[in-house]
């Protein structure tokens, strides 16, 4: 009985998230958002769409994308508004494999720039 209630409990964690994938790309439709992966809550995600918008909108028109400033400017704002360890790749086309804290990953496209945001945790040194 026990391995049915596992198996009941991580098919409704699957379809949790899926609504949650649902609910965050009908946010932000107009956007042009696709959610690619996702561990996160729905506030931090909006947070992450509605910086990393604000960001790539400030670009005036011809202008590249400098992605190593977007990935710099979203680490740093998670950084300050959820604590540290933040980590950001911004690109065109890159691999990944990465370990990160509970609730603290978001893997997301906007129009052909993907974004993963991910945060892991920090330890303090001993001496």
């Amino acid at each position: 009985m026990e391995e049915a209630e596992k198996e009941l409990e991580r098919r409704s964690k699957f379809l949790s998230s899926l609504i949650q994938k649902k609910k965050s790309i009908e946010q932000h439709e107009g956007l042009k958002v696709h959610v690619r992966a996702c561990d996160m809550p729905l506030p931090l995600q909006n947070h992450a769409f509605h910086y990393a918008r604000l960001h790539l909108e400030s670009l005036l028109p011809g202008t590249k994308l400098d992605s190593k400033l977007l990935a710099l400017s979203l680490k740093k704002e998670f950084d300050s508004s959820y604590g540290p360890a933040w980590h950001c790749i911004v690109g065109t086309s890159f691999g990944s494999y990465v370990t990160h804290s509970l609730g603290g990953f978001l893997y997301f496209s906007i129009d052909k720039v993907y974004i993963l945001l991910f945060k892991t945790a920090v330890e303090p040194l001993e001496h």
